[in-house]
């Protein structure tokens, strides 16, 4: 369960910095339900990114994700020791997510879903990039990064999303929430496989244009 001073640590966390925290209050328990609602404890190890006093982390331990496959990224320094106390099982680590490119946290790409409550709309497109560009290189095929965002449409823009040759889907929104809110899923695009050089002709194609190449020269001869 939230404790009651979750509100106040993260108003007084967004007075404080209201560009990186992004929100006045934690999320709730419809949003939480919906940036989960696709993980369960066959997912594998989930990093989560931004996760502040652990709404979303309460909630993927109920999905049946083991503490110790969440590792916490959290840059907040006021939320650190709240999630080592509400989550001792749990990696937590005080760092910047942009910092995840230069950051080996797993041997290979294990992960099966990033779960983000980082306030993409507030950072520069340079900081976006590093942020996905760090987490899809731990994330396995088939994985999945879940954004939630207060904004109408999907909080990466699509030039940020075709560099990295990803694909945006809605998944839903939790229109309870407070403020509403919705959730997008960023997923690899599907590899095209490029065929260099031109097919050389079957025997029989060159054979059958043979008489028309020579009937235009006899024509021609005429």
């Amino acid at each position: 369960m939230r404790m009651p001073n979750d509100f106040l640590s993260f108003f007084l966390s967004w007075m404080s910095s209201p560009r990186r925290v992004g929100a006045v209050a934690p999320s709730g328990a419809a949003l939480a339900d919906l940036i989960t609602r696709e993980i369960s404890a066959s997912t594998g190890p989930i990093l989560e990114l931004g996760p502040g006093t652990g709404a979303f982390t309460y909630k993927l331990l109920k999905r049946g994700v083991r503490p110790q496959d969440l590792t916490l990224i959290e840059y907040g320094s006021d939320f650190m020791k709240l999630l080592q106390v509400r989550f001792p099982g749990a990696r937590v680590l005080w760092m910047d997510a942009a910092r995840l490119t230069t950051e080996r946290l797993y041997e290979g790409s294990p992960v099966g879903a990033v779960v983000s409550g980082l306030p993409l709309l507030n950072m520069s497109r340079r900081k976006v990039i590093s942020i996905l560009s760090g987490a899809f290189s731990y994330v396995r095929p088939g994985g999945a990064f879940y954004q939630f965002t207060y904004g109408m449409s999907c909080p990466v823009p699509r030039p940020v999303l075709d560099r990295l040759s990803l694909r945006a889907k809605l998944v839903d929104r939790a229109l309870l929430n407070v403020p509403p809110a919705a959730v997008y899923r960023l997923t690899r695009r599907p590899q095209m496989k490029l065929i260099t050089g031109s097919p050389a002709l079957e025997p029989s194609k060159r054979i059958a244009l043979e008489p028309t190449h020579h009937a235009r020269d006899h024509s021609a001869a005429r």
